[in-house]
């Protein structure tokens, strides 16, 4: 290519100063908007026009609103020269001289790729190629840069380049399709196969439209899984946008706009495409997520299909480094020592069927809830069916007795790690809600096998749904919900069809008359198996016999312990001395166990 002669020849902008920019979009042909260094912000912008050549314009969607409004297509060669433009700048540092400013605001220069006029001259190549025409109406005779772009068209020509090839241009214009018809049986028959894209705007950090190619479907797609800050619509069409809305838009602008790309369509929940953005330089979902630019979302976590642990992770390290979304965030359990987050402690008890009570190393009891499930519950009618019937949730309430036997045969005393979540705190009672202690809630694993997930994935716990802001939650909240989707599927446990199963359980564990009539039936049994349920003293025990599904008193014949303090008529009987360790001592030998 001949060297350009400098732009001070040119008549109106003798003086024209070389500017330098980054391309961050190409509208057409012939105009591209060209971006500053960002500097504590997105950067200024300006769009730039080049002169004396005319590129097709690109195909325009009506006016949506209008009823009379009709699409335009593409003119012939439009998309192309749009293409050749935005695979060689897009990205890229130019340099350029504005030699003409209208009055409406419009700047028409020269273009070069590179820090200098010794680049490649834009324009010059766009009429080289046959993509572009030149403006021949005003050229004075003067000019070289004219002369040139006129003797390089005359070539082109000649050689039936581009548009001056045979056969018109109609295979050129595209067929952009601006609407799917049903976009859930579309996203569905891709199958989760990445499709190649161009991203053509972006709306937000977590919200694009991209080029689906090749059949030119323009779609808006939001990456699963997270969520930026927006630009929310007032009232009077103004936007304001949330704190670190413009970057989050920026950071994903500046790597994604107008860049070829692979998209994972991934699923379609009410007419929004959810979808991952593969680039060879990184996932932007994952980007967004550790800068500090978005937050996990879990309604569509669960369609991400590249691992939804990676996001998590992703967000907790944006969120120990307290960056941007994240700058005023405190961790749940920031108040904790290391030694009271994560420790080793010993199995004593397990209570109903989401907490048990452990005992430290250092000698002490605690009440350790599961994190972020709930067991299984009544729906209240259950209670007032039979007046004079004890109400006794343990065998009452359907899969409560199935979900105790199922962590009770799991971890009486054995050792389990614990890694403390959150620390729900004391409520008081409400309009109808009962007043709850404060709460420490863990995960709670044994050889490697989270206990919350098993009793999940067995249906014999649900796993509950917080507002998206609560971080109160467990640290494996994912794979909870991903337990709990294949025991709905699978119709195990509380979401089975079948028939709940019923314990039918006689408690004569409080009444003389019963447990005489019962005695020689147990006598003649010889050794019968039983699980301690209660220890009320040393040697005074409550036994759950499960052949003949029945509780017992049971006092240790030939001894007798120290009694523990009572209620009694006639007002607190005081505990005897040691009646308190003896009890201890026979709790932790039996309490829960088989014997």
């Amino acid at each position: 290519m001949a060297s350009v002669s400098a732009p001070s020849q040119t008549a109106p902008a003798s003086t024209a100063p070389l500017q330098r920019g980054i391309v961050k979009m190409v509208l057409s042909g012939c105009a591209i908007i060209v971006r500053g260094q960002p500097r504590g912000g997105p950067p200024p912008e300006r769009q730039i026009n080049l002169s004396n050549i005319r590129a097709g314009a690109m195909a325009r969607r009506a006016a949506q609103g209008q009823s009379d409004a009709k699409d335009t297509p593409d003119e012939p060669w439009a998309f192309q020269a749009r293409e050749f433009l935005r695979k060689k700048l897009i990205g890229k540092e130019v340099c350029f001289t504005v030699e003409i400013k209208t009055a409406l605001g419009r700047e028409y220069g020269m273009v070069y790729l590179g820090k200098d006029t010794t680049g490649e001259n834009i324009a010059e190549s766009l009429v080289n190629e046959g993509l572009a025409t030149v403006r021949r109406e005003g050229i004075r005779g003067n000019n070289p840069d004219q002369a040139r772009l006129c003797e390089l068209e005359d070539q082109s020509k000649s050689s039936k380049k581009g548009m001056w090839s045979e056969g018109g241009g109609a295979h050129t214009i595209r067929d952009v399709k601006y609407t799917i018809e049903n976009p859930r049986n579309f996203v569905d028959s891709l199958h989760q196969k990445p499709i190649n894209a161009i991203i053509e705007h972006v709306r937000d950090g977590s919200v694009v439209r991209a080029l689906l190619l090749p059949d030119y479907y323009l779609v808006t797609v939001m990456l699963s899984g997270v969520k930026c800050p927006t630009f929310k619509r007032e009232g009077d069409g103004t936007e304001s946008p949330e704190p670190f809305a413009a970057e989050a838009k920026f950071f994903t602008e500046s790597r994604l706009l107008q860049r070829d790309v692979q998209i994972i369509l991934e699923s379609c929940p009410n007419q929004i495409i959810l979808g991952t953005i593969l680039h060879p330089n990184g996932n932007i979902t994952e980007l967004l997520l550790k800068e500090g630019f978005a937050r996990c979302v879990d309604w569509s976590m669960a369609v991400y299909t590249q691992g939804a642990e990676k996001l998590r992770a992703a967000e907790r390290s944006a969120k120990e480094r307290k960056v941007r979304i994240w700058k005023d965030y405190v961790a749940p359990t920031a108040n904790l020592d290391q030694k009271d987050r994560q420790f080793v402690a010993k199995v004593m008890q397990v209570v109903n069927a989401d907490a048990m009570v452990v005992k430290l190393n250092s000698g002490e009891y605690k009440t350790i809830h599961l994190s972020s499930i709930r067991p299984p519950r009544t729906d209240g009618e259950e209670k007032n069916k039979d007046k004079d019937k004890r109400f006794r949730p343990l065998y009452d309430i359907p899969y409560m007795f199935e979900a105790r036997e199922f962590l009770r045969k799991k971890l009486i005393g054995k050792k389990v790690n614990v890694t403390v979540d959150y620390i729900r705190a004391a409520t008081g009672p409400g309009e109808g809600t009962p007043a709850f202690a404060e709460r420490t809630c863990a995960t709670v694993t044994i050889g490697g096998i989270n206990i919350a997930e098993a009793l999940v994935s067995k249906g014999l716990a649900t796993v509950i749904k917080y507002r998206q802001d609560d971080d109160q939650r467990s640290s494996h909240y994912d794979e909870l919900l991903a337990a709990e989707a294949r025991a709905i599927k699978n119709g195990k446990g509380l979401h089975s069809k079948k028939e709940v199963p019923i314990h039918r359980v006689a408690d004569i564990s409080g009444e003389t008359q019963k447990a005489k009539q019962f005695l020689p039936f147990l006598q003649r049994a010889g050794r019968s198996e039983a699980v301690v349920e209660y220890v009320f003293s040393g040697s005074r025990l409550k036994l759950y016999m499960p052949k003949e599904t029945c509780l017992i008193t049971f006092l240790l014949a030939g001894i007798e312990c120290p009694r523990s303090s009572r209620n009694m008529p006639g007002g607190m009987q005081v505990a005897e001395p040691f009646s308190d360790e003896a009890m201890l001592f026979t709790k932790e030998l039996v309490l829960q166990r088989e014997l």
